[in-house]
């Protein structure tokens, strides 16, 4: 489980012992150098590193690093709120010791995500990751709620050094093809075990639909490690290719025609070991809160866009008919839906039953992703939100006065018309508390200034190797 205590100058009990017993044995282990690893309000993960030696004294007082990052956009240019985008000020990064790993796929580096308070030893408001944290215990705390959740991880595997930073596929094959797999056999082997050896658990790794496109799935965790892992997993991907003369993006339209790289979450509610999703009286065996909690994320999904899909080049990618999921649905195992249920097969559904929230890309910072998607579920179970009517097959072939009525809308199609609807969104602006809120909204008008009169080429360009 993750550290749910926030951090606390000196370190909370035990962790500068524990930091200094970690650090000898990483040292022995030819680890030289630890990566702090936070990731921004643009999505972007940025870092501070320390030689290992240091670790004991990074869980004691912190690193600094200065607060102007939440307002940086992807092009590293800066925006400002009230409060955010000075050069004042300084933060300390406190590591998670439980989710420290000595990363095989990056030798002579070890990796954790960090917490961030502020000079005086407060929680820095601008923290994405605290924000998780807080809702999570929030929910156990009113509702005996835990969570299990999970971040598919789609990347596009291009040539390395291509002039003019142009995407060439590494990988020929079709979609899905044993052809593809072979094709990058010896990159994807050691992946794997680099994974393995940095104790991931991996369902599954294979060729996907666009060209060079691969998808990796991962064991579900709690929300935070959960969202820890997505960038840990990344991280490696890339350290893995790059040594097999690859570069990969996680961008939502690596090119500005075809079908975009996703993030899909999913996402199941439990109380006392029993898994809300399945074995219930409601569709396919969700219980009532179960069915209100999905109610509750369809509800909000206009806004949520402006979160789980903050690029401009987001919305290359929510095209519907392209299994983005851009429509106010739900359905089980429809997978043009932007909430999906998965009950799992026969035997297993116990365990597997949860939902897919699938307007969701890798430009989003995935610990404000499942910060607000939790929020927008925990809204719908707290007031009884009726799930609407299912869909089945593609709305987008549907009569739009069919759609109307059954109150299934189109999600926004650009950033910002998600902007003006999480800007009315009081619930999901409350559950990030107004100095991350307004960061969102800041940095999402920013990107959009950033490509405005650029054509769609020119967006994918822009953002093709942001992430």
């Amino acid at each position: 489980m993750t550290t749910l205590a926030d951090p606390v100058p000196g370190g909370r009990p035990g962790d500068v012992e524990r930091a200094t017993a970690l650090g000898g044995e990483l040292s022995g282990r030819g680890v030289h150098g630890v990566v702090l690893s936070y990731v921004d309000t643009a999505g972007v993960c940025r870092v501070k590193t320390i030689p290992t030696a240091k670790l004991a004294s990074a869980a004691a007082w912190g690193v600094g690093m200065s607060p102007v990052f939440d307002t940086f956009l992807a092009n590293d240019s800066i925006v400002a709120t009230d409060v955010l985008g000075s050069p004042d000020g300084d933060l300390r990064l406190y590591p998670d010791l439980d989710q420290l790993v000595a990363l095989a796929g990056q030798p002579g580096w070890a990796w954790a995500p960090v917490d961030r308070i502020t000079q005086e030893g407060e929680r820095h408001p601008g923290c994405s990751r605290t924000a998780l944290r807080r809702i999570v215990a929030e929910a156990a705390e009113r509702h005996g709620l835990s969570f299990r959740a999970g971040i598919e991880i789609e990347w596009s595997v291009g040539q390395g050094a291509v002039e003019g930073g142009e995407f060439v596929p590494a990988a020929t094959g079709p979609a899905y093809s044993a052809t593809r797999q072979v094709e990058l056999s010896a990159y994807t082997a050691d992946l794997l075990a680099a994974l393995a050896a940095q104790g991931v658990e991996v369902e599954q790794l294979h060729p996907e639909y666009a060209a060079g496109q691969f998808e990796i799935s991962v064991g579900a965790l709690d929300p935070v490690a959960a969202a820890d892992r997505s960038v840990l997993v990344r991280q490696t991907i890339r350290a893995v290719a790059g040594r097999h003369g690859y570069a990969v993006s996680f961008a939502p339209a690596v090119l500005a025609q075809g079908v975009g790289n996703g993030g899909h979450i999913h996402l199941s509610a439990w109380r006392e070991g029993v898994n809300l999703h399945s074995g219930g009286a409601g569709r396919y065996g969700m219980t009532a809160e179960a069915e209100s909690f999905a109610a509750g994320i369809l509800r909000r999904l206009p806004a949520l866009t402006a979160v789980t899909a903050p690029s401009p080049a987001s919305y290359l990618r929510l095209k519907p008919s392209q299994w983005a999921g851009v429509f106010t649905a739900w359905g089980r195992e429809t997978r043009e839906a932007a909430v999906r249920i998965v009950t799992g097969t026969a035997g297993l559904r116990e365990q597997a039953a949860n939902l897919e929230v699938k307007p969701v890309d890798l430009a989003a910072n995935p610990y404000l992703a499942l910060t607000c998607v939790i929020a927008a579920g925990l809204d719908g179970l707290s007031s009884n939100t009726p799930l609407p009517e299912e869909i089945t097959g593609d709305p987008a072939r549907l009569d739009p006065a069919d759609t109307a009525a059954r109150g299934v809308r189109r999600l926004p199609a650009s950033l910002p018309e998600a902007v003006e609807e999480f800007r009315k969104d009081e619930r999901l602006r409350a559950a990030l508390g107004p100095v991350l809120a307004d960061a969102v909204i800041a940095v999402r008008q920013g990107e959009s200034e950033a490509v405005e009169g650029l054509d769609d080429e020119r967006v994918a360009a822009a953002y093709r190797w942001k992430y």
